[in-house]
């Protein structure tokens, strides 16, 4: 069939790569450049979601652990194991206990794909690990593995074997409007350098949106009714001097949310937040998200930091799947609804994009060309 798929971020990029694998004729639609929005601003972690145990999201958090082991074997050049400490402080936070059994359960969802088994240091090993950390009420930390990646350059890399497998990009190219009949209208420019040409209509067998925190929109645009909705949440980080001998996953003083403080890049990342907002306003940090990561940092080291001290600072949409229970109950899995001969999926994770993909080129097969 010929398929056309919207957005050139990590969804959209290995569904094309797992249609074109199965012998679909394949164009890659994307209004500015591939892995620049959401896919490239994210915290650079792949991992299963420990903290997604917390809501029983067990099937998803394997998901991701299965997914972690495919990119770190597929491409050790763009992504690696990383220890990661989760300190224990007196009164404050979740207790020793739950976090042993939420590490023994990752371990063991793991499976054969496990990096390493948790462990647990008193608080000298952990001192003698991280110096600096705030020694005040430490107890000792676990410590535990998962995977880090450049994911602008882990994703582009997945672009190059989409497009050796076949897959035709047409960037910068809008995609306007789609049709349930496989209709789909893009704006002037559908390929670079014809910036003159007019708005064009085309015709697919089937059309893949995946267009991110955008999908919900295109479809709105296009007049198609959908069962489901996104919450589009920012998540802000910050990149301060510095160096880490391994990351580290803290409880925000503030309210226990879990945050990362992570080496990156010969920089210290802190992030993230979660800040709902509308479609459309600007995807950048603000001063509340930068004070909050701020005191995160400074909960958890001696070495105190103020805004002076940020060297740089990006985020990033993430499309959280909205369940029907209301906004504030969201998964960060996904789902796939077709309206004729189109597919739309809302939500998924970066970790877990290839599974995506095969799902998404499995679900293809329910429509007829």
């Amino acid at each position: 069939m010929r398929i056309a798929v919207v957005g050139a971020g990590i969804n959209g990029v290995m569904s094309a790569w797992a249609l074109a694998r199965r012998g679909h004729e394949v164009e890659l639609f994307e209004r500015d450049a591939p892995m620049a929005g959401t896919s490239s601003a994210s915290t650079k972690l792949l991992h299963g979601g420990l903290r997604y145990l917390e809501t029983g999201q067990l099937g998803l958090v394997r998901e991701g652990l299965r997914e972690r082991a495919w990119w770190l074997e597929q491409a050790p050049h763009l992504a690696h194991p990383l220890e990661l400490l989760l300190p224990v402080v007196r009164g404050r936070g979740r207790p020793r206990w739950m976090l042993k059994a939420g590490l023994a359960l990752y371990d063991r969802l793991s499976g054969s794909r496990l990096l390493a088994r948790h462990r647990w240091l008193d608080r000298d090993a952990t001192l003698a690990r991280l110096p600096g950390l705030r020694a005040d009420g430490l107890q000792g930390a676990y410590a535990f593995w998962d995977g880090q990646m450049d994911d602008h350059a882990l994703g582009l890399w997945a672009l190059a074997q989409a497009r050796a497998a076949g897959v035709r990009l047409r960037a910068p190219c809008e995609v306007l409007r789609i049709g349930a009949d496989g209709g789909l209208s893009v704006a002037a420019g559908i390929d670079a350098g014809a910036a003159g040409e007019r708005a064009r209509d085309l015709r697919f067998d089937a059309i893949c949106n995946l267009a991110g925190p955008g999908a919900g929109l295109l479809l709105e645009r296009s007049g198609l009714a959908s069962a489901h909705r996104l919450r589009l949440v920012r998540g802000s980080h910050l990149l301060v001097d510095g160096a880490l001998p391994c990351g580290l996953l803290v409880q925000a003083p503030s309210d226990d949310r879990v945050c990362f403080i992570l080496p990156y890049a010969g920089q210290v990342m802190i992030g993230t937040t979660e800040v709902e907002q509308a479609p459309g306003d600007p995807v950048l940090p603000s001063d509340v998200e930068r004070d909050y990561l701020l005191e995160v940092w400074n909960a958890s080291f001696e070495q105190r930091l103020a805004a002076a001290d940020v060297r740089a600072s990006f985020a990033g949409l993430r499309p959280l799947l909205a369940e029907a229970g209301g906004a504030s109950e969201n998964t960060r899995g996904h789902a796939i609804e077709r309206q004729g001969r189109v597919l739309t999926v809302f939500g998924g994770k970066w970790t877990t994009s290839r599974s995506l993909g095969e799902q998404v080129a499995d679900a293809i097969g329910g429509v007829r060309p």
